[in-house]
């Protein structure tokens, strides 16, 4: 990430959280209509923006995009145990593979939970047979098929 440190917390007040929330609403929105719904000068929305990045607190903007619409009709979420210390080096395995759309570290039962979206079922489990369950430090898999997604943001 750029800027500081990820692990370090940046400091952030009201207007912050509110540019934040209006570029998570619409990444596309322009600087002086965020301005506007901040109550706040463009000049300074664009360094609020500006320094946001900097910090590593904004770390890039992207679109939304339907899977059903874009032709991505098969969702699951998929689990992972690893092999103890195989994390670091599967991260970027599992990051390069396209129809991994989220990764995430976590504790409990399994260790790694992926979302993997997919054409079709065929194609969910090419993914899952032939690429996750081979990978090297990938000692079991569970898959749980995703029926409908409500996107919060």
């Amino acid at each position: 990430m750029p800027g500081k440190d990820a692990a370090a917390e940046v400091p952030l007040d009201d207007i912050d959280r509110r540019i934040i929330a209006e570029l998570t609403r619409d990444g596309r929105m322009s600087v002086t209509q965020v301005a506007d719904n901040v109550h706040i000068s463009r000049a300074h929305a664009y360094s609020r923006i500006a320094r946001l990045t900097g910090d590593g607190v904004l770390t890039r903007f992207t679109a939304l995009v339907d899977p059903i619409k874009a032709g991505l009709k098969s969702s699951a979420y998929v689990t992972l145990k690893l092999k103890q210390d195989s994390w670091r080096e599967l991260r970027d395995q599992l990051g390069a593979i396209p129809e991994v759309h989220h990764i995430a570290l976590v504790g409990g039962d399994f260790d790694v939970i992926l979302l993997v979206r997919a054409v079709d079922n065929i194609d969910l489990r090419r993914v899952i047979f032939d690429q996750l369950q081979t990978m090297p430090g990938v000692l079991d898999t569970q898959t749980f098929l995703v029926f409908e997604d409500v996107d919060t943001r």
